[in-house]
C-alpha cells in the first residue's frame, strides 16, 4: 500500500512542479490572487518583502472536513468573496458540468439501497496514534499482509480491500491469522440500508453526484465560518461518507496552522521555530491519508489548520521569514514531533511509539540549567528517582505553565469503564472483567515515560504499553508520571492518583518551553538544535527526501544498479530525488 502510494504522489508531485514551477512569494504566480506573502488581487502590493530567491512551495491536499454526512444535519455553505464568484465542477452521468454561482449549499441525500449490502472488512489492529498504527503496518506487511492505514475515528490497519475482497479471502485471512496466535483481529461488519450522495442545488434545479470541485478567481472560499485558500474539492472516502479537501500550497497552509499551534502572541523565535517545524512536520506525512486520496487532515492527529479566517501580522512575518527552511538529519526531512509541554525531560521517539529510533529525538532535560538534573547519574529508568524529578518545580523552561506538574484522580469506576471499553474493541477475552484490582508500573523509559503498565483484574492481567496507555485510560495526561493508590478507611480501594508532569507525548519541542527559550534571546535555529540535536536547518530543495520506508532502502540500492539512467531537464531521473520521493 506505501509503495503504491508513493508512485502516485511522484507523477503527482512532478506534474505540479512542472506546472507550477519555482514559486516566488511575490506574485500571485502560483494561486492567482493569492501570493505567499499577502492576500489580494494579481496587482496588490505584497503585504511583505519577498525573498531574494524563489522559493519551492508545493501544494498540499488537506482534509478539513473529514466525514462530511456523517452526521444527518450535515450542511456545508459555500460563498464566494464578495465580487468574486464560485466555479462548479461535477459530472451528471458521463457529461461535464460547469457552472458560476455567488455561493452554494451542499448537504448529504440518503438514497435507499435495494437490496440492502453488507460490507466487510477485516480489522486488523486499533492505535491511538498514526505512528504506530505505520509501525504495526510494516509488521503486518512482513509477515506477507496487506494492509492499509485508515481513520474512521481512531486509526486501524486494515487488511487491504482490494486484495482481501471475497468474502472467503476475508475469513481466511482471519483463519490463518488465529491459527497464528494472533487473535485481536476481527471482522467488522455492516448492513448497508442507504447510499449517501452528495446534494446541491444550482438555480434552482438539484444536482447529485459523489464528487464537486469548487474554486474561485482569487482563491479565497468561504466554508461555514471559515475563509480558505486554494481550491476545494468534496471525494467519498472508505467510511461511505465525504472528506472536503483543501488543495493549497504549503506556506499558504502555515499562515492557517503556526498561529494555532503556537498562539499568535508568541515571542518572535518561537513562532519562527514552530513554523520550520510545521513546514517540515507537513511535507513529512504526506501519506498519512493515502487511503483516502489526500495528505493531511485538520486537527491534532496532523496540525491544527483552521484556514485563513483571522489575520495574524507577526506570524505572517515569522512565516515569511522562514519561508522554504526545513529541518533535516542527512539527505532527509526530520520527523518534526512536537508537543505542548514535556514535563521537563523530552521522551524518545521510541518511549512513545514502536518503531525505528530516531537519532535527533533524545531525551533532553528541558532546561538551560544543567544542574537541575543529569540523566547520567540519576536516570529516571528507577522509580525513586522518577518520583524526585516530577517533585522539582523550578529551574525548567515550562516552570510557569499549568501542565508543568499536574495530579490526577482516577476513581475505580471510572477506570473500569475505560480498561472495558479498550479491551472490548480490541476483541479481548478479558473484556467482561469484573474490577481492576491494581495498577503497576513495570518498565520506564529513560525519559522516564511508563513503558509498560500492569493492570491486574479478576479475569487476569493485560499489559499495556507505550501510548497505548494513554488510548486506555482518560487520566494520565502523558506517560511522564507515577502512581498512588487512593483507599477507603476499611482498606477498599477506591482509585488512583496519576501524578506527572507534561502534556502530549513529549517528543521533539516543547511549544511552553520555546517560548521562555525565545525569551531568553535564542534565535529560532538555536531553539531547534536544543531540541533536535544534530540536525541541519537548510532550504527546501528537489534533492531532499521527504520520506522513505527504512525497509525499502536496501531493495533499492540493488535495483536501481541495473536501471537505465533517464534525464528530465539535463538531470538524472534515477538515484535523485523530487519533491523528496526518491526514483
Amino acid at each position: 500500500m506505501i509503495k503504491q502510494w508513493i508512485g502516485q504522489a511522484e507523477r503527482r508531485t512532478v506534474l505540479t512542479w512542472m506546472q507550477a514551477g519555482l514559486v516566488a512569494g511575490y506574485s500571485s504566480y502560483f494561486l492567482g490572487g493569492i501570493g505567499l506573502w499577502g492576500i489580494g488581487p494579481a496587482t496588490a502590493t505584497p503585504s511583505l518583502n519577498p525573498p531574494s530567491e524563489a522559493v519551492l512551495n508545493p501544494e498540499l491536499q488537506i482534509g478539513i472536513v473529514q466525514r462530511f454526512g456523517e452526521k444527518p444535519g450535515d450542511r456545508l455553505n459555500l460563498q464566494a468573496s464578495p465580487g468574486d464568484r464560485l466555479t462548479l465542477t461535477f459530472k451528471q452521468g458521463d457529461r461535464p458540468q460547469t457552472f458560476s454561482v455567488q455561493s452554494v449549499e451542499v448537504t448529504v441525500a440518503r438514497q435507499p439501497l435495494n437490496p440492502p449490502q453488507v460490507q466487510e472488512r477485516v480489522v486488523l489492529s486499533i492505535h491511538r496514534s498514526f505512528e504506530s498504527a505505520e509501525t504495526t503496518a510494516n509488521q503486518w506487511q512482513a509477515q506477507g499482509i496487506g494492509v492499509e492505514i485508515a481513520q474512521p475515528k481512531q486509526w486501524q490497519v486494515w487488511g487491504q480491500r482490494d486484495r482481501y475482497n471475497t468474502p472467503q479471502a476475508r475469513r481466511q485471512l482471519l483463519q490463518d491469522l488465529h491459527n497464528k496466535g494472533l487473535t485481536t483481529a476481527y471482522l467488522q461488519q455492516q448492513t448497508l440500508t442507504q447510499t449517501p450522495q452528495l446534494s446541491w442545488r444550482i438555480n434552482g434545479q438539484r444536482y447529485q453526484g459523489n464528487s464537486l470541485q469548487i474554486k474561485s478567481n482569487n482563491n479565497l472560499i468561504q466554508v461555514n465560518e471559515r475563509r480558505y485558500a486554494g481550491r476545494l474539492r468534496l471525494q467519498p472516502n472508505a467510511y461511505g461518507t465525504y472528506t472536503l479537501v483543501n488543495q493549497v500550497p504549503v506556506e499558504i497552509y502555515l499562515r492557517g496552522v503556526v498561529p494555532y499551534e503556537i498562539g499568535a502572541s508568541a515571542p518572535i523565535a518561537a513562532i519562527e521555530a514552530q513554523a520550520i517545524l510545521a513546514r517540515t512536520y507537513a511535507l513529512r506525512n504526506l501519506r498519512r491519508f493515502s487511503i483516502d486520496n489526500y495528505e493531511l487532515c485538520a486537527d491534532t492527529q496532523c496540525q491544527v489548520y483552521r484556514g485563513l479566517s483571522e489575520s495574524f501580522p507577526r506570524v505572517d512575518a515569522a512565516i515569511a521569514t522562514t519561508a522554504g527552511q526545513v529541518l533535516t538529519y542527512g539527505s532527509e526531512l526530520i520527523d518534526a514531533l512536537y508537543s505542548s509541554t514535556t514535563g521537563g525531560v523530552t521522551a524518545a521517539f521510541e518511549d512513545v511509539w514502536e518503531g525505528e529510533a530516531r537519532p535527533y529525538l533524545r531525551p533532553v532535560v528541558d532546561t538551560t540549567a544543567p544542574q537541575v538534573w543529569d540523566l547520567q547519574r540519576r536516570p529516571l529508568t528507577e522509580e525513586n528517582n522518577l518520583r524526585d524529578f516530577l517533585q522539582l518545580r523550578q529551574g525548567f523552561n515550562e516552570e510557569t505553565w499549568r501542565l508543568f506538574r499536574w495530579q490526577q484522580f482516577g476513581a475505580l469506576t471510572e477506570l473500569n469503564r475505560d480498561l472495558r471499553d479498550f479491551l472490548t474493541q480490541k476483541q479481548s477475552p478479558l473484556k467482561n472483567f469484573q474490577t481492576i484490582q491494581g495498577l503497576q508500573v513495570l518498565e520506564r523509559a529513560q525519559s522516564g515515560r511508563v513503558q509498560k503498565l500492569q493492570v491486574s483484574t479478576d479475569r487476569g492481567d493485560v499489559i499495556l504499553t507505550k501510548d497505548e496507555i494513554l488510548r486506555c485510560f482518560y487520566a494520565p495526561n502523558s506517560l511522564l508520571f507515577y502512581l498512588q493508590p487512593r483507599r477507603a478507611q476499611n482498606g477498599t480501594l477506591e482509585g488512583y492518583e496519576f501524578i506527572g508532569g507534561g502534556f502530549g507525548h513529549g517528543v521533539g519541542l516543547s511549544q511552553t518551553g520555546s517560548y521562555h527559550l525565545a525569551d531568553l534571546g535564542w534565535s529560532a535555529g538555536r531553539i531547534l538544535n536544543f531540541y533536535y540535536p544534530n540536525t541541519k536547518l537548510q532550504p527546501l530543495h528537489s534533492r531532499l527526501i521527504f520520506w522513505q520506508d527504512p525497509r525499502a532502502l536496501a531493495a533499492r540500492a540493488e535495483t536501481q544498479l541495473d536501471r537505465p539512467q533517464w534525464t528530465l531537464f539535463g538531470w538524472p531521473i534515477f538515484n535523485w530525488s523530487l519533491f523528496g520521493f526518491k526514483f
